[in-house]
């Protein structure tokens, strides 16, 4: 029997959806806009934390803003970038040039590898070049340097580092008083003879002073290949190119050699021939002094302790030959494209600078600097992977290197 609802009960009844109905959409209103406000300050995290790996100081109200807006946009790389440069609205306090990458790049310049030394050519050099995004790749081989235009700085001198200092006892903005110049035109070497940082005073000072010249290859390996000598030893490469100063029966044991030094020098001396002609030599104390360049002839030191063993080989020029384009040093990577052999530093900066090797270390160098940690993780090989990609297809730029790792580590 069908029983008629009182009309109470339907009124009853249309109240309460009505009320539920309501709270309901408020809910979700208040959801919606929790929402947004939760991205946004995701963003903003993220913004920050880009802001302070690349410049090691919090940004501006005015800065975190706009980078917060390219986060929000899935552009994190270009919040990097603006954090790096700025643009016309938002100015970059330039703490990426004259702190992070000035901290990232000193380590190379000297045998102690220390951040704790005085600026110098080597590493203005390094900052210009990726302040104007000079292709990277040249770094070993352009006929480049960097000098400051500052008014009141010593005069830049190939026997003294009074220029760089003063730049950095003034604290000048490193982005804004950099200037590029010519090597050949300020040190007076031959155009032919400039390899990049490779013929600045710094590294000259660092590397060709003293000794045999085998620190320049042997530094230049750790800075921008990331291996030591012993990670690169082939004892199976012919021996006939080892100079005369290294023994083949060390302590009267000949195994020792085979089996140990000429691992090493079978690659690294017919390498380091294209130094031949470099030298490093103090004016007056061990502050001042210069690189030397005596074009055609052999530097003396070449020919230290030559009676070590007389039949070994004697350097007549600066022709190199890289030997590690076979054996297992293959796995370096070398540019197919060039023949392997040269004269001089130049030539032999070039076939360093296009390895697999040297892509890699930046990126790798770049992400501990940014990340704080070495890659870890399958994630992290191919994140190095990807941007190891982005390098090489975006004219070799290690400041877009810097943006795309601090992209990738913004957090969560």
């Amino acid at each position: 029997m069908n029983r008629a609802i009182p009309v109470h009960g339907l009124h009853g009844a249309t109240r309460f959806g009505a009320k539920c109905v309501g709270a309901c959409l408020a809910l979700a209103l208040v959801v919606a806009l929790c929402l947004p406000a939760t991205a946004f300050a995701q963003a903003r995290d993220q913004a920050k934390r880009i802001h302070d790996r690349l410049t090691g100081t919090p940004p501006t109200a005015e800065m975190l803003t706009a980078m917060t807006s390219l986060v929000s946009q899935g552009n994190a790389v270009g919040a990097g970038l603006l954090a790096i440069d700025g643009n016309a609205q938002v100015r970059a306090n330039g703490n990426f040039y004259s702190v992070v990458l000035k901290n990232f790049a000193m380590p190379w310049t000297n045998r102690d590898q220390t951040v704790f030394a005085p600026l110098n050519d080597y590493v203005a050099t390094v900052i210009g070049m990726v302040r104007d995004d000079v292709p990277f790749n040249q770094l070993l081989s352009a006929d480049i340097v960097y000098v400051g235009n500052a008014s009141g700085l010593p005069a830049y001198s190939v026997s003294s580092n009074a220029h760089y200092e003063e730049m950095e006892s003034r604290a000048l903005n490193l982005r804004e008083v950099l200037q590029r110049r010519t090597q050949s035109e300020v040190t007076g070497l031959p155009s032919s003879a400039t390899a990049g940082v490779l013929t600045t005073r710094a590294a000259a000072r660092a590397f060709f002073v003293a000794g045999t010249n085998r620190a320049m290859f042997r530094f230049t390996l750790m800075a921008h290949l990331c291996r030591d000598l012993e990670q690169t030893m082939d004892t199976t490469l012919p021996t006939d190119r080892i100079r005369q100063d290294v023994s083949r029966s060390p302590g009267g044991d000949s195994r020792l050699f085979l089996g140990n030094c000429a691992g090493c020098h079978t690659g690294m001396d017919p390498m380091t021939q294209a130094f031949a002609y470099y030298d490093y030599e103090f004016t007056d104390d061990e502050a001042n002094g210069r690189i030397v360049y005596t074009q055609g002839q052999v530097r003396p030191k070449y020919f230290n302790n030559e009676d070590t063993f007389p039949q070994g080989f004697r350097t007549p020029d600066d022709r190199w030959e890289n030997r590690w384009r076979r054996g297992v040093n293959q796995l370096l990577g070398w540019d197919p494209s060039r023949p392997g052999s040269g004269a001089g530093a130049k030539s032999l900066g070039e076939e360093l600078a296009n390895s697999d090797a040297f892509a890699q270390c930046q990126v790798e160098k770049v992400f501990q600097s940014v990340c704080l940690r070495a890659p870890s993780d399958v994630e992290d090989r191919a994140e190095v992977s990807r941007i190891v990609g982005v390098f090489r297809n975006n004219g070799h730029s290690l400041k877009r290197v810097f943006a795309e790792t601090a992209a990738y580590c913004r957090g969560g």
